[in-house]
């Protein structure tokens, strides 16, 4: 067969095409361009219409899924119409992955790819590939060098042979025919190009599947209906159920007229009573975990560990009760509760060890009564230092001699480890406040307000720092309490 009968032949198995073969030589490095961009062609569709796939169930049912699916872990996701094509309304469904019949979803799936391929954009495809394969012969037509011209018509009977993997085998026939018509070229050039053996690599092209599942009509407003109830049934969330159902009532309200009202009484009942039926269930653990939450939380301030394992205990018998029907809810509710467990056996183990350290922390107090009640009453002339409202030599001298007494007997004291800080903390307010005296009064002699506004300043930490100290030693010797 010689190149012209070739490109006759190949031009007959693409009627529509317009491309004539130019005679005008070529380069070989434009036959190669056009090669490597028949490797990108794509089979997407010409359209923004989505293909309408199944979801089979292990009972044999199934659900449209309105585009593609995805599978996350154990749940597979989709979108699944509710009102009529093209342009549905769709709600987002998760149902899970060992219910599915993978088998029958992605033969279908297959299927329904290839159709909607054969439906847009293939024949495009199919023409482009075509008129590419024409183009390339012409090329070879208007190439002197042997050894090129071979080159080129393998690799256009490469590219060619690989076309129908990614195009869902669409004119198969059509494409065995061309490949037949270049493998005769090939052989006619390898002889022309003086080679005495010849290597047979060529790529085969794997027949069309036999379609399995045979592809179903666009669901009716009732089917759609029906896969929303069936939907619900599968969710294992609440809320989704809830929207679900709410779903179906509002298209049996929008599309109820259309429909046998037999059929939309039932179906309205069904649906109406499995939502009543959800939202009674969320009041009954509502309900159930707030009471349990109440319980557990007035039992931890008493440390009663017991007692929140009780509250536990219930809240599982509450659930096997309501048929587990809300596990997440009670999941968190669970976590919720071993947290005030925790917290009551902290509590208990505080007391435990404040019951062994009680007798030190009592006489730790009585150590420091006479110390506390001194700097309970330089608590007003402090404040006068402190507001710059007058001070006199004789409260000034004062406040410098209880400072000095009270750090006397301070030093006297050895705190218990859990009163250490705040003990420290008293000695600091101490020393501050005799500051704050001998400022003021430096102040008073120069006349100097500034110094009268440090004397302030360290009266005011003296106070705030006393009064966190003896906050401190009060709850460190009073017996432990939930925090």
């Amino acid at each position: 067969m010689d190149e012209d009968e070739l490109t006759h032949r190949l031009t007959h198995l693409q009627p529509r095409t317009t491309l004539q073969l130019s005679m005008n030589s070529r380069r070989l490095a434009a036959a190669v361009a056009m090669m490597s961009l028949l490797t990108q062609v794509s089979a997407s569709a010409a359209d923004d219409d989505a293909t309408l796939l199944r979801v089979f169930l292990r009972d044999g049912t199934s659900l449209v899924s309105y585009g593609e699916f995805a599978r996350v872990a154990d749940r597979v996701i989709f979108s699944l119409p509710t009102s009529k094509l093209p342009n549905p309304s769709l709600q987002l469904v998760t149902v899970p992955a060992d219910r599915v019949d993978w088998d029958r979803t992605n033969h279908y799936s297959d299927t329904a790819r290839a159709a909607r391929y054969a439906s847009t954009q293939a024949e495009s495809d199919y023409l482009a590939i075509s008129n590419a394969v024409a183009r390339t012969l012409n090329d070879v037509s208007t190439t002197t060098d042997p050894t090129e011209r071979l080159a080129i018509v393998v690799a256009a009977r490469k590219t060619l042979a690989e076309w129908p993997q990614s195009h869902f085998n669409h004119r198969l026939t059509e494409v065995h025919q061309m490949l037949s018509m270049l493998d005769e070229a090939i052989a006619d050039l390898r002889v022309a190009a003086g080679a005495s053996r010849f290597e047979l690599s060529l790529v085969a092209v794997a027949a069309p599947p036999v379609p399995n599942e045979p592809l179903l009509p666009a669901p009716t407003p009732a089917e759609s209906i029906e896969q929303l109830l069936a939907a619900a049934q599968l969710a294992d969330s609440p809320a989704e159920r809830q929207s679900l159902l709410n779903v179906a009532l509002v298209d049996l309200d929008r599309d109820g007229p259309s429909l046998p009202p037999d059929w939309v009484a039932a179906t309205r009942a069904k649906a109406k009573g499995s939502l009543e039926f959800e939202m009674q269930l969320d009041r009954s653990y509502q309900t159930v975990i707030r009471g349990a939450m109440l319980r557990a939380d007035a039992r931890a301030r008493f440390a009663d560990v017991r007692g929140i394992q009780r509250v536990l205990d219930g809240l599982h018998q509450s659930d096997d009760a309501l048929g587990r029907r809300r596990p997440e809810m009670v999941d968190a509710a669970i976590g919720a509760l071993e947290a005030r467990l925790d917290g009551a056996r902290r509590l208990q183990l505080a007391r435990d060890r404040w019951a062994i350290r009680a007798p030190v922390l009592r006489e730790y107090i009585r150590a420091m009564t006479m110390p506390l009640a001194i700097l309970r009453r330089l608590e007003v002339p402090l404040g006068n230092i402190k507001a710059l409202s007058g001070s006199s030599p004789t409260t000034l001298a004062l406040v410098h001699r209880q400072a000095a007494r009270v750090l006397k007997l301070m030093n006297r004291i050895v705190p218990p480890e859990e009163c250490r800080a705040a003990h420290a903390l008293l000695v600091s307010a101490i020393h501050l406040a005799d500051n704050a005296a001998l400022i003021r009064r430096s102040a008073a002699v120069a006349g100097d307000l500034t110094r009268a506004w440090d004397a302030s300043s360290a009266a005011a930490g003296a106070l705030m720092l006393g009064s966190k100290a003896k906050m401190d030693i009060q709850s460190a010797v009073n017996r432990p309490q939930l925090q």
